[in-house]
């Protein structure tokens, strides 16, 4: 009698690349050994930009910050600078994020929450008081409304009496990757790329030691991309901005030398560790290939690493502390130049200091305590560690290809195609966990019934309201006459095509606010509808339907479009609304299109706002019987309150597709 034999476990990277169980010479001995992987400082960079990396300068270690006001901003930035902290990282609130003020009615409930709230000069002003911006660096996490913040900055150090040309820092101005996954734009694609450029061109004649674009792959990755994506759309994006400043006149050289990236560091160790790797050789063939630079510098690709904010979860929290270590040690081993380490608690909220403090010693422990800054790459030669690299860089130039067919990222983008990848990539991530063919500790195995609580910030309720009076007194204050004047005269620059950075400056000047330059803008080149993906679901008769929005202003959609396709593929006659609707516009498309069940999917902090809105404006129009259901990052102290309002029931990141599926099916 024959016996079932075993399945035998294939092991598979987080791009599901198989991974061998043993590697040899053999493996790596088919392409040119020594010239691809050559030594520290010199083309292609696979093991470094700098000729003594770490031995001669540590990387930079960072933290994230932005809370509330600039004046609780302020101080933790105080903070963090006393206890180590090498340069500064600021986080924007969601407004700020899409060029709104925090008087507009889209701002509502989502003030000063996921950052600091920054809506004129005045604010920037107080953020950065009794900092001195000419020995500090600064990156700035804006995209949309970057050229504003910018020159927020500018003027804000010009006042400091700091010159120009010694301000360091990074500003992230990466629009192509809000297109493809964190969903935060204002403009169609072109105009975007043309402030881009401005932006590049006007800090290579002004500021020879700022990096005026991070192009990120972090973001793409926590939309649940694979490292192979990640790799490939961040520096096809990358290629895509060279050739856009190359158009607009200036040399490779002359720009190349600042470009920055931004990579996110997950948790499959060794995968991260050779995308590293191959984007430095990557970058280095195709800069040099495409441009012949006569400067070295100008294809040697610079970059700063945050660890996974995704891979991070509610369940027994103090565990992503050591998720948090193996991933800034895969960053560090990969070469970066600079660090960001999660706190533990950002799955619940803002850090809190203790928090922040433990991540910052995390670097600090890697630093001085292990040992792996003190030889330079030494993971390079390692049979397995060049074989994944050579895989990563082939698989990412398959992506190239097709980009390439279907006529570069901008076109690409217009047709979905990053996008789908994307999503498709994320739910079988998904589908994974939820089949336990993927161990996430405290998730999905090896759970723990006794709870791990953790201190989480608070954030002051009265943020809001102190920041619209704030906003008010500065227009009242200034000189609206001269705003009107400055605000006409950006339009005609604008129309004219003229570099957008000198008009913005002057208007800054004046506290126009940031909402108000925007929208001075959108008159002349529009606003931005996505594609959406997946699309609506068709009407079925007899069949129940759920109408599903991720309301707010953040446009991390990558949990509630998985359920989307989940309930898809269950049977389910779904809508998606997509991005931002208003509770008038999701409870009108509700009741419009016979949906039983409203899903609400928000991690803005609006909760208290949003759902209380939906439930009242149906209440009004007598539909109670629509029963609402929601997900997303909402503190436990607060569910209850809201149940009170009439929400059946919330569903925190991480829970079972089935789980809700089932719980749908029950209520339906």
């Amino acid at each position: 009698m024959n016996k079932k034999r075993k399945k035998k476990k294939k092991f598979k990277n987080l791009s599901n690349q198989k991974i061998k169980r043993l590697y040899i010479p053999s493996d790596i001995k088919k392409t040119n050994y020594q010239k691809e992987i050559g030594l520290p400082g010199e083309y292609p960079f696979t093991r470094g930009i700098y000729p003594t990396m770490y031995r001669g300068k540590m990387w930079t270690m960072r933290q994230f910050a932005g809370l509330a006001s600039a004046e609780e901003t302020n101080k933790r930035f105080k903070y963090l600078l006393k206890h180590g902290q090498m340069g500064l990282s600021v986080a924007f609130d969601l407004p700020t994020l899409m060029g709104c003020d925090s008087d507009d009615p889209l701002s509502a409930g989502e003030v000063g929450w996921c950052g600091v709230a920054i809506d004129t000069l005045k604010d920037m002003e107080t953020l950065f008081d009794g900092i001195p911006l000419g020995e500090v660096t600064t990156s700035m996490t804006i995209n949309a409304p970057a050229a504003v913040l910018f020159a927020m900055y500018i003027v804000t150090a010009m006042k400091q009496g700091v010159k120009l040309k010694n301000l360091g820092g990074t500003i992230q101005n990466d629009i192509l990757k809000e297109f493809i996954a964190q969903k935060e734009w204002i403009y169609p694609p072109e105009p975007h790329l043309k402030f881009i450029t401005d932006t590049i061109i006007y800090s290579s004649k002004h500021m020879p030691k700022w990096h005026p674009i991070s192009i990120s792959g972090y973001h793409i990755r926590e939309a649940g991309s694979t490292a192979v994506q990640e790799l490939a759309f961040t520096l096809y994006n990358g290629l895509t901005y060279v050739e856009e400043v190359v158009k607009a006149g200036l040399k490779i050289d002359e720009f190349a030398p600042r470009l920055s990236f931004f990579f996110n560091s997950h948790n499959d160790f060794f995968e991260e560790i050779a995308k590293f790797r191959a984007a430095r050789r990557i970058w280095a063939k195709e800069i040099k290939k495409r441009y012949k630079p006569k400067n070295s510098e100008s294809y040697a690709l610079r970059f700063h690493t945050q660890t996974a904010g995704c891979s991070l979860v509610s369940q027994q929290p103090y565990n992503n502390i050591v998720r948090v270590a193996i991933q800034g040690l895969a960053g560090v081993l990969g070469g970066t130049q600079s660090l960001h380490t999660d706190s533990m608690d950002e799955t619940f909220a803002t850090p809190t200091e203790k928090a922040a403090t433990i991540a910052l010693r995390t670097q600090q422990i890697i630093a001085h305590e292990s040992g792996v800054a003190n030889t330079i790459d030494p993971l390079g030669g390692s049979y397995y560690v060049e074989s994944l690299t050579n895989q990563m860089e082939g698989e990412a130039y398959k992506y190239f290809k097709k980009l390439d067919s279907m006529g570069g990222m901008t076109a690409a983008i217009k047709k979905g195609f990053p996008q789908k990848e994307i999503h498709e990539a994320a739910y079988s991530y998904q589908k994974e966990i939820d089949k336990k063919e993927r161990i996430i500790v405290g998730l999905n195995d090896f759970i723990s019934e006794e709870e791990y609580p953790v201190e989480t910030l608070k954030i002051d309720s009265l943020i809001e309201k102190r920041q619209i009076e704030r906003l008010t007194r500065v227009k009242k204050e200034r000189e609206n006459r001269k705003v009107e004047k400055t605000l006409e005269d950006l339009k005609k620059k604008a129309e004219k095509r003229e570099n957008i950075m000198p008009p913005i400056i002057e208007a800054v000047k004046l506290y126009v606010t940031v909402g108000e330059i925007c929208s001075a803008l959108k008159g002349v080149y529009g606003t931005y509808k996505e594609p959406y993906w997946p699309k609506k679901g068709k009407y079925i008769k007899k069949k129940k339907k759920i109408l599903i929005s991720k309301v707010g202003q953040d446009g991390h959609d990558r949990g509630v479009i998985i359920l989307v396709k989940f309930l898809k593929d269950s049977g389910f006659d779904v809508i998606y609304t997509g991005l931002r609707k208003t509770p008038e516009e999701i409870v009108e498309q509700a009741i419009e299109e016979g949906a039983a069940v409203i899903g609400i999917s928000i991690l803005s902090g609006a909760h208290k706002t949003w759902f209380p809105s939906v439930i009242k404006l149906l209440n009004e129009k007598s539909r109670s019987d629509i029963k609402v259901i929601g997900g997303g990052i909402i503190p436990e102290k607060d569910l209850a309150e809201l149940k009170l309002t009439g929400v059946q029931r919330f569903f925190h990141p991480g829970t079972p597709l089935a789980e809700i599926r089932d719980y749908i099916r029950k209520i339906i």
